[in-house]
């Protein structure tokens, strides 16, 4: 566990934070997949988690790290859990590939059925898809 205060907000599912000892971590919340900055509700997700961390004290539960080099994990900021409450608040994907967490797909279905967030659109399109898309451009 890694305990840190979080200074930025990359997009909806990535973070740098400050250890006590000053280091900077890059932080990927683990089993979501927020939409891109360029994507529809890219802003608005990465607005979510602002709102839900930045400049409060994280708890990363360190879950791997990626090829970029990040830390991956699950995050609580002031006692929520932001990985899921990003999937809850619509702003996130239950990323498919990675999720080992089954509630999550609970809270994704919810917002889906409430229209929240990226739900709100006709045809949302998954971040990973989206990705696809343009590497194809």
């Amino acid at each position: 566990i890694l305990f840190c205060l979080v200074v930025a907000i990359a997009d909806g599912d990535t973070l740098t934070c400050l250890t006590d000892s000053r280091e900077q971590v890059k932080v990927r919340l683990a089993e979501i997949d927020a939409p891109e900055r360029k994507q529809a509700f890219g802003t608005r997700s990465r607005q979510s988690l602002a709102e839900l961390c930045h400049e409060k004290r994280a708890e990363i539960r360190v879950v791997d790290r990626d090829r970029y080099g990040r830390t991956v994990g699950r995050v609580t900021c002031a006692g929520t859990d932001a990985n899921a409450e990003q999937v809850r608040r619509g702003m996130a994907w239950v990323y498919d590939r990675y999720a080992r967490d089954k509630t999550l797909y609970r809270l994704q279905d919810e917002a889906r059925g409430a229209g929240r967030g990226l739900w709100a659109d006709k045809h949302p399109v998954a971040p990973w898809e989206w990705r696809a898309a343009a590497r194809s451009r």
